[in-house]
């Protein structure tokens, strides 16, 4: 439920509405507007990139991961409602709001991905991941819906669409708190907190660094996540940007499109989840980042509306299948007990690529004169890097590693 609860402040802040709004209202549409954007994220996740091991280490010392995850709720849902007052000129007011929901958001994601190993067998790890993936997806398309219904019925109201659009604000952070109240009444937090004073947070980030050696293959794994996680933090990010700037669609159509990506994604989750767990973690994630290549491949070349649509559903299929493979193979590779220092760690590798894969597009963009073509072209490297950085792990190895 909490995958569920979360979704919506993705797909509705940071890929399908919020993001285009921001720059073609709140900036006016200034050429230095998707900079700006992903300037602001990239802001948000070094913070995350500093902080998130801190808090995993802590979460795991006290086990306080359910609090910490109840504050940081507090925190993304608080932001998220403030942004209805972002209009036109409110820049830094729209830059505070998104780097606070956005780190709260990501703490978030690390903390309740590191509830996996205490809910799932190892060898189901794959499709409990998926069924939270997809049903995240499913909670995402509500978010939407909801924010397109009221959009579309702007004209009806005697509004506009730029009018309309901070509403969809309010019904984010509706949805995410309605939602999230499930997890807080019935999770339960099933770690024991150390004897005091003799675990602290910094003595098992320091303790992990000297035995890095042993968990060679998670290190693979998160060399392979920060690539591929890059790419991915770049589609999210300029889905909505580069339909409108390179494909001509209007807000109505870009909804349209991301609501049925979100429907493919949540089956790329659900089925890749059983995949994983018959061929293996490793050779599903292959596959998905195939997947990604291609997807790129038809993005780049698409000049009309329907290879586009290709494209768009090829990246919901991928997106679903690679963020659930990702997140089992880490818990799959972690021991139960380090769950969520491992997931910080796991944060700090896919926010630095969400600094880094938004922040190349927005640049190559920029020093383009806007070729939105060539910066998505550039993003398929990522996928490429990530293809190498896998042949590395060794799927057995790292299992082994994390219950010895």
């Amino acid at each position: 439920m909490y995958d569920f609860a979360n979704s919506g402040y993705t797909t509705v802040v940071l890929t399908a509405v919020f993001n285009a709004y921001f720059v073609s209202v709140v900036c006016q549409g200034a050429a230095w507007a998707t900079f700006a954007w992903t300037a602001t994220l990239a802001v948000s996740y070094l913070a995350v990139m500093a902080l998130g091991p801190v808090i995993g280490a802590y979460a795991d010392a006290h086990a306080a991961k359910k609090r910490i995850l109840f504050a940081v709720t507090s925190g993304c849902v608080l932001a998220t409602a403030g942004l209805y007052f972002a209009g036109k000129g409110d820049i830094w007011l729209a830059v505070t709001l998104v780097i606070i929901s956005n780190f709260c958001y990501a703490i978030g994601e690390n903390i309740t991905a590191a509830f996996l190993p205490e809910l799932a067998k190892p060898d189901a790890m794959g499709k409990v991941s998926g069924w939270g993936w997809s049903l995240g997806y499913v909670g995402g398309l509500l978010a939407l819906g909801v924010s397109l219904v009221w959009i579309t019925g702007a004209e009806a109201r005697g509004s506009t669409t730029g009018e309309a659009v901070p509403m969809t604000n309010l019904i984010t952070a509706a949805v995410y708190i309605l939602a999230a109240s499930i997890t807080f009444v019935w999770l339960k937090e099933r770690a024991t907190a150390s004897p005091a004073g003799q675990d602290s947070a910094w003595s098992r980030l320091i303790a992990t660094a000297k035995h890095a050696a042993q968990y060679r293959d998670l290190m693979a794994m998160f060399v392979c996540g920060f690539f591929y996680q890059a790419g991915v933090a770049t589609i999210i990010t300029l889905a909505a940007i580069y339909a409108q700037e390179v494909m001509g669609f209007k807000t109505k159509e870009t909804l349209m499109l991301v609501l049925v990506v979100n429907v493919t994604a949540c089956i790329g989750a659900f089925g890749f989840g059983y995949v994983q767990d018959v061929i293996g973690k490793k050779r599903a994630l292959m596959v998905a980042l195939f997947i990604w290549v291609a997807m790129v491949g038809f993005a780049w070349f698409a000049t009309t509306p329907g290879l586009f649509w290709v494209a768009a559903n090829l990246a919901g299929i991928a997106m679903g299948s690679s963020q659930s493979a990702g997140r089992a193979m880490v818990a799959f590779f972690s021991p139960v007990e380090r769950a969520a220092e491992f997931f910080g760690l796991w944060g700090v590798a896919t926010r630095f690529a969400a600094v880094l894969g938004p922040l190349t597009y927005g640049t190559v963009s920029w020093a383009s004169g806007g070729n939105h073509r060539l910066a998505m072209l550039i993003t398929g490297v990522f996928f490429i890097a990530a293809m190498v950085a896998l042949t590395r792990v060794d799927e057995a190895r790292g299992r082994q590693a994390a219950i010895s």
